[in-house]
């Protein structure tokens, strides 16, 4: 196995000519290329392309006037779509923003109970960050406020640190702080592009944790339904389970258990209603505001309150109170409150960017995961400074409003001035509603969190998936939110672990009649060409996780070819053509390991070619003299381009010798 001669003595035919010098043009624009930008110039266009509207890059001519006016627009997309906004289209969004205010009161003050906060906090959710979002956000039909599994997050973890029983004042302070803490790691994320850290919480995770979260949620709402006073903190089944065995024998009133699960058969009767016939869309929606008001008057016309039925009581009414001094980031638990805050900036964008883009693409149009990002971002750190807790995209919410016929975000405007008008004028008139009606409101809002068929999909698709999909339900439910969210992220890290440090490399053939190279195990049709070993790396990075891996693989994969061929032909494998298309990035351990393999090529008579290097890939190749010693005549823009060049070699080669 001898290396091909630099000269040959058989002259070629001028076609041969043609082919090669043509080769060599193409192989030179490769090795030509112009530097990549840096790694600051990446950064500063990335906080550009955040702003720029709808994504135009601005050309160096363009005005300042201009400029200013696409920055405005990136950041606040109203400006361009306000423009064409009519009044056909309100009455649309007056209808929704109705109809999605009369299900978001009662479910606010229901989720502000599951957040361990008073009645008005959830109402507040209501009002500023949608205004906010509506006038930063990229959807048209997503509901912001409130939601049951960001609040019972906030009630899983924050207690630890303060007790709201022990003091209410420094916890809701505390959850202000987390607040700020999400909306300022939300904007960061979309102001530098980070939206694929959300992504390691991946689909199948979410459908564990939010089946997980759902019956927790409705676990927990028995001390609401049974109207009992003392229950655990805790929120895993069995905690739950025994303090609701331990409290119902001495507590339990069974007024409240009549009232709730009456209004709850109510509640899933209307929701199934509503579901049998589109035209009666509203009545869902407006099923539990009915339940409020009915439930309300019963209790006040019969005195059931002095019964054992137990009431919310007052409520504060009046606009949101601002809550910048209440922040505390002096407290000994802001480090806390900040680990608090990137979980649930992570959680609440999971389930936003997931309800927004399922509406979007029903509708049509592309959502911008970075720009939703920097738009719940603001909105909730505006919340934080106006008694606001943790808002997102609620999946209900967004399917009232998008069945109501919304047209545009102005929905969600109409939505937070009729929750405003509602806390100044109507609070007192909740005095006496029943808690339970609360609790059975919330309970006819869980079954849309449990998907029993997108969990079964994911276990005929990926049985590993679904192995991140039960950790998280199974975590949720028997241990903490905090425990569920890190097996499902761990599972899914080791997944994606898995696969970067045991990349496959597959073997190329060409198709019969084409010049196209696929792998051959995929293709059995595919053809190998003599002496030749076409190899494909099937990873985005060569690294040092892997780097060592894919030396020894391509190494074996070379030992194992000749034995093949020896057996078959004189010649066993005289060029290793290694297709690195799929490698977009490498580091010093990936260019040593590309160095130790061309050596140990060389050492056994075998020449290495290398294909279609990316753009990172080949800068860092000539900045490591790799390029130098491989050999400027071994780098080559395509498969076909370099069998046909080392076909071509091998022919005049052997002419020579002949």
């Amino acid at each position: 196995m001898g290396s091909m001669p630099n000269t040959t003595v058989a002259q070629p035919p001028p076609q041969l000519d043609l082919e090669d010098n043509s080769r060599n043009e193409r192989a030179q624009w490769l090795i030509n290329s112009p530097e990549p930008p840096s790694f600051w110039q990446e950064l500063v266009g990335t906080i550009k392309g955040s702003f720029s509207s709808h994504g135009r890059k601005l050309s160096s001519s363009t005005t300042m006037g201009k400029r200013a006016m696409s920055f405005f627009q990136g950041l606040f997309p109203i400006l361009s779509w306000g423009r064409t906004y009519k009044a056909s289209m309100f009455k649309h969004d007056l209808m929704a923003g109705l109809t999605l205010a009369s299900l978001s009161i009662p479910q606010s003050i229901g989720y502000a109970n599951i957040a361990k906060l008073d009645p008005q906090y959830g109402l507040y959710t209501s009002v500023v960050p949608p205004l906010i979002y509506a006038l930063m956000g990229s959807s048209r039909e997503i509901a912001i406020g409130p939601v049951a599994v960001v609040s019972m997050l906030l009630s899983a973890m924050v207690p630890s640190l303060v007790d709201p029983t022990v003091d209410p004042i420094g916890y809701t302070r505390l959850v202000f702080t987390v607040t700020f803490f999400t909306g300022t790691f939300q904007a960061i994320f979309g102001l530098f592009r980070l939206g694929f850290l959300v992504d390691f919480l991946s689909h199948a995770a979410i459908v564990g944790f939010m089946a997980g979260a759902a019956i927790v949620i409705g676990l927990q709402q028995l001390k609401g339904l049974f109207g009992l006073s003392h229950f655990t903190t805790k929120t895993d089944v069995v905690s739950v389970l025994t303090s609701v065995s331990k409290s119902v024998p001495h507590e339990w009133y069974p007024l409240n258990f009549i009232l709730g699960c009456s209004f709850l058969v109510f509640l899933l009767v209307a929701r199934f209603i509503g579901r049998r016939s589109k035209k009666l869309f509203w009545f869902p929606a407006i099923a539990p505001l009915l339940s409020v008001i009915l439930s309300t008057l019963i209790v006040y016309l019969t005195k059931a309150d002095k019964h054992g039925v137990k009431i919310v009581k007052h409520i504060k009414g009046g606009l949101n109170p601002s809550s910048v001094h209440q922040l505390q980031f002096n407290s000994p638990h802001v480090a806390e409150a900040a680990k608090i805050g990137l979980i649930s900036a992570v959680v609440a964008l999971t389930e936003a960017i997931a309800v927004g883009r399922s509406f979007a693409s029903i509708k049509g149009y592309h959502l911008d995961g970075n720009k939703e990002m920097v738009a719940m971002g603001f909105m909730n750190l505006a919340g934080s400074l106006t008694s606001c807790y943790v808002a997102t995209g609620s999946f209900s919410r967004t399917a009232v409003n998008f069945s109501a016929g919304c047209r545009t975000v102005v929905s969600n405007i109409v939505m937070a001035i009729t929750v405003l008008l509602s806390l100044v004028l109507f609070t007192r008139l909740l005095y006496y509603t029943p808690v339970a009606i609360l609790a059975s409101i919330i309970l006819s809002a869980l079954p849309g969190l449990i998907d029993i068929n997108e969990a079964y999909n994911v276990w005929k698709v990926d049985k590993l998936d679904f192995l991140a999909c039960l950790g998280a339900f199974l975590g949720v439910l028997f241990k903490s939110v905090e425990i569920g969210l890190l097996v499902a992220v761990t599972i899914s890290f080791l997944k994606l672990l898995l696969l970067s440090i045991r990349p496959a490399v597959e073997q190329l053939g060409r198709l019969p009649r084409t010049d196209i190279f696929c792998e051959v195990d995929q293709y059995p049709m595919a053809s190998k060409t003599p002496g030749l070993l076409t190899l494909r790396i099937n990873s985005s990075l060569l690294c040092f996780a892997n780097a060592n891996f894919l030396r020894e693989r391509i190494t074996r994969l070379v030992t194992e070819d000749e034995n093949e061929t020896e057996d078959t032909a004189k010649d066993g494998v005289q060029i290793l053509i290694l297709d690195l298309s799929n490698v977009l990035n490498i580091d010093t351990s990936g260019i040593l390991a590309l160095e130790e393999l061309h050596n140990n090529l060389v050492s056994q008579g075998i020449k290495l070619a290398i294909v279609n290097l990316r753009w990172q890939v080949i800068h860092k190749l000539k900045l490591s003299k790799l390029v130098e010693k491989i050999g400027a005549g071994w780098i080559f823009l395509t498969v076909a381009e370099a069998v046909d060049a080392c076909l071509t070699s091998k022919l005049a080669n052997n002419n020579s010798n002949f």
